[in-house]
């Protein structure tokens, strides 16, 4: 059933065209990906969707439907707690519990039995509807999303003033999450979140039953979730069946038939238009007549357009002046702590032509311990010692290294005035700043703009060694394969931090994963962590099962042995029974050889009780048999 259907839809900001004639059908269930660049419209999009923006012409119509959105950038003012802010989404429930309540307190206080009647039929009423609506698992739902979200226990009293940016976008999904809409529009909502956030996010859209519409340049998170893939390219919007990786391959497909189409058309028209220039050249009537013949049916013929395709994106190239020594970087027993711990005992060490990711959950400390490498933290214990010639260069993933009130061009040429104007704008060119865009205030850049003005920055630096905090966060598709070309491409030494999966995958040759009070090795990229993480785990679970078998072993054996005593015993206390039983036999027997016990009657007590003894004493020997088997 569909329960999104956009026919026709144009958008204009002022004299640029965002979108053209998009037509599209989502249905009930379907989980969409939208890729395209950085200001192909992917944003604008979702704001069509949820009426932010009228289209010039065309519709987008939908059912009576609720929504959940997650802009890219969320802003949200607020004097809550974190916990507090997100249980805002229950706010109905809430209001039912205090119906509920104070209904309670009627019910309790009223004596008339016709008004008590009535109160009590709608306090069933009320409390049909609160579990009707799973009032009682509320706080559970919210506990598990925050957590699941990457909040700590601890985080859920923080008042959400005192958030960044980041942790309000995450509370702003939790609330999208929790508010179980019918579509969820989620627009980057992997940008800040650790890999394990993503993991459970993942999972929980997999389950979602809902429709997922998501912008996101995550590769490895489009493809465990999307089931479509709408592209936006050259302002119109196309859809493919499948995940990113296979979006991809029917794209290249389609791309390669196109092309191919179009060049033999191309030789089709040369051969026509090389028939119409010998039979013109002939000069005689027939043949004249038929080059225009000819002419006519390469003017009526279909032309096929040439594909289309936009190579527009950035040119990069890192190189440095000399080399470092084998030795780039130690780091012993490094610790560091803000009012409390944030890590201890950091060791590793960095040799040259390491490229090392560096994982581990938000708030472990990945971020302060380049930061510390770099210099900005002197605060901390332990030591960290650079080798030989090593030339640092540093990505930062809030651009505090860039200068808010400078343009672009004076970003650049302020750390470089060796390079001349001409220059500087080339390489700004390659960046994608042309014409008047290099007197752009850096303050005014989007995310994705700082990022390659950054990246200029980092090259020019000319650096042996890269430490690189999130560099994929705000470039498109087409600029993280280049960045990831240009780092496998780098002679130097990387360490760098990421929750981009096929990043990591592609870049890294070891992982480190950071947690409070260790740090550990993994020599291989992503997927060798994952496999490797994998079989320890499952290791563990065979040491813990192996340790529990033992212990149970034991505990049986102890069982056993107490089981054996107590058997010992037994068989002991059933011999000397027995003993003690045949001697009262023998003692009956003698009395009653003895003639007087049949003149006072003495007999008859006497020959019931020997009967007694003599059954007990079978009775005995069969027990006594039994345990000796």
């Amino acid at each position: 059933m569909a329960i999104i259907s956009a026919n026709n839809v144009n958008l204009s900001y002022g004299i640029n065209s965002i979108l053209e004639n998009i037509s599209f059908i989502v249905n009930e269930g379907d989980k969409i990906g939208v890729v395209g660049d950085n200001g192909a419209g992917k944003s604008t999009l979702f704001k069509l969707i949820v009426k932010d923006l009228q289209p010039d012409s065309g519709n987008i119509s939908m059912p009576l439907i609720t929504i959940g959105y997650l802009e890219q950038n969320a802003y949200i003012i607020s004097d809550k707690s974190i916990y507090d802010e997100v249980k805002t989404v229950f706010q109905d429930i809430e209001n039912l519990e205090n119906d509920i309540k104070k209904l309670e307190k009627l019910i309790a206080d009223t004596k008339d039995e016709s008004k008590l009647d009535k109160l009590l039929d709608e306090y069933s009423k009320l409390t049909d509807e609160y579990n009707k609506k799973e009032g009682y698992s509320v706080d559970s739902k919210v506990r598990g999303v925050l957590i699941g979200l990457g909040f700590s226990q601890e985080e859920f009293d923080k008042p959400v003033s005192t958030l960044s940016g980041g942790q309000k976008t995450r509370l702003m999904l939790a609330k999208a999450l929790l508010k179980n809409p019918d579509v969820l529009l989620l627009d980057e909502p992997t940008n800040h979140l650790d890999i394990p956030s993503i993991e459970w996010l993942e999972q929980y859209l997999r389950f979602f039953r809902g429709t997922v519409m998501v912008i996101s340049h995550d590769r490895f998170f489009l493809d465990r979730i999307a089931t479509r893939i709408f592209e936006i390219e050259n302002k119109t919007l196309k859809s493919y069946d499948g995940n990113y990786t296979e979006y991809v391959k029917k794209k290249n497909e389609e791309i390669s038939i196109m092309m191919k189409a179009y060049e033999e058309q191309q030789k089709e028209i040369k051969r026509i238009q090389e028939m119409i220039m010998i039979q013109k050249n002939r000069r005689r009537e027939k043949s004249v007549k038929m080059a225009e013949s000819k002419q006519k049916l390469l003017d009526k013929m279909e032309k096929i357009d040439k594909p289309s395709i936009n190579n527009e994106t950035i040119k990069l190239s890192f190189d440095f002046i000399e080399k470092s020594g084998n030795d780039v970087l130690k780091v012993s027993d490094l610790s560091l702590s803000f009012n409390k711990p944030v890590f201890h005992n950091i060791s590793f060490e960095v040799y040259k032509g390491d490229r090392i990711a560096i994982l581990g959950p938000n708030g472990v400390g990945k971020t302060s311990l380049l930061k510390i490498i770099v210099g900005e933290i002197e605060n901390y214990e332990g030591s960290v010692s650079l080798g030989t010639n090593v030339a640092i260069g540093y990505y930062q993933q809030e651009f505090s290294n860039l200068n808010d009130e400078k343009s672009i061009i004076d970003e650049i040429w302020d750390e470089n005035p060796y390079l001349t104007q001409t220059e500087v704008r080339t390489m700004l060119g390659s960046f994608l700043f042309s014409g008047d865009d290099v007197f752009k205030q850096i303050g005014k850049l989007s995310g994705g703009e700082k990022a390659r003005v950054s990246l200029l920055k980092l090259i020019l630096s000319k650096a042996n060694f890269l430490l690189l905090d999130e560099p994929t966060n705000h470039l498109d598709l087409k600029s993280k394969e280049v960045l990831e070309k240009a780092l496998l491409d780098f002679g130097g030494t990387l360490l760098f931090v990421s929750h981009d999966r096929y990043f990591i995958d592609k870049i890294a040759t070891k992982v480190l994963e950071m947690s409070g009070d260790s740090i550990k090795e993994y020599y291989g990229n992503y997927s060798y962590y994952v496999e490797k993480k994998s079989e320890n785990n499952v290791k563990d679970e065979e040491e813990k099962k192996t340790k529990t078998q033992i212990k149970n072993e034991k505990m049986r054996e102890k069982l056993k042995q107490k089981e054996a005593k107590k058997q010992r015993e037994y068989m002991a206390n059933i011999e000397n029974e027995i003993i003690e039983t045949e001697d009262a036999i023998k003692e009956l027997e003698e009395k009653m050889c003895n003639p007087d016990i049949y003149k006072t009657g003495e007999i008859v007590d006497t020959q019931s009780k020997y009967n007694m003894l003599k059954e007990k004493l079978e009775k005995l020997y069969e027990e006594w048999e039994s345990l000796s088997g």
